[in-house]
């Protein structure tokens, strides 16, 4: 039996535990999405929760107190402007997590973690990332049309009769 057994050891000393979850919490407060273990997603939820509600409190006493458990001032600026705020109305429950199949190299369980109400963001990623990537598209095109062009226009031949030229020529020899 597990009696007074409070939180998750992860197989990690204790120091390299706090700081595992606090760079996670931070990754989260961050990106407001981020894929993790399912052990190490259920030992980081609840120190989530209390981050926000430390940001729907605002005051100077629970900036400081985020900002001594957060790895970055621009996460205790996010917590505070953005997403502490947008869960002002809310009692708990700030985080969804979404199961996402298995490990390649050891088969652990795998898991989305992510605030709510950030569909809107992550669509946003989506779709810069669309974006970036057909503008790379078109410049390949682009610069391979040119190439050819070139290629074309000083009427050098190709590098397949190149070599059938110099095979010729070694025929000759």
């Amino acid at each position: 039996m597990r009696h007074k057994v409070a939180g998750y050891k992860l197989g990690r000393t204790t120091s390299h535990r706090r700081s595992l979850l606090r760079n996670l919490v931070t990754s989260l407060i961050l990106e407001e999405r981020i894929e993790t273990t399912v052990p190490k997603a259920k030992a980081m939820r609840p120190i989530a929760e209390k981050m926000i509600t430390l940001g729907k409190r605002g005051d100077l006493e629970a900036r400081r107190q985020a900002h001594a458990y957060l790895m970055t001032s621009a996460a205790v600026d996010r917590l505070f402007e953005t997403v502490g705020p947008r869960f002002g109305d809310r009692e708990g429950g700030f985080t969804r997590m979404v199961r996402a199949g298995w490990q390649k190299g050891d088969g652990a369980d795998k898991a989305f973690v992510e605030l709510l109400g950030s569909e809107k963001l992550q669509e946003e990623k989506r779709e810069k990332r669309a974006e970036a990537r057909a503008k790379r598209a078109a410049e390949a095109k682009k610069a391979m049309e040119e190439s050819e062009a070139q290629l074309q226009a000083s009427g050098a031949s190709g590098p397949s009769d190149e070599g059938a030229s110099k095979e010729k020529d070694k025929d000759k020899e």
